[in-house]
């Protein structure tokens, strides 16, 4: 899941997989295609739409793109 075989890199991959099984993949997909569309959406939204409170009520790429400034 993560490089370098450090643990703290794994507890961060492994709160992603916790929130896109909370948050979005509500429902058993149909197929490979369908989940790899809702999987693609779901990393949209959480990265474009929806707002962290650990980044002060900002996305991921507001913060982003303010740090490329």
């Amino acid at each position: 899941m993560t490089d370098g075989y450090d643990c703290f890199q794994n507890a961060l991959a492994e709160r992603v997989n916790g929130i896109l099984k909370q948050e979005f993949l509500l429902y058993e997909c149909k197929d490979i295609v369908e989940l790899e569309q809702l999987v693609k959406e779901s990393i949209n939204i959480y990265n474009n739409m929806r707002p962290h409170l650990s980044l002060g009520m900002r996305t991921p790429n507001e913060l982003h793109e303010k740090a490329n400034c």
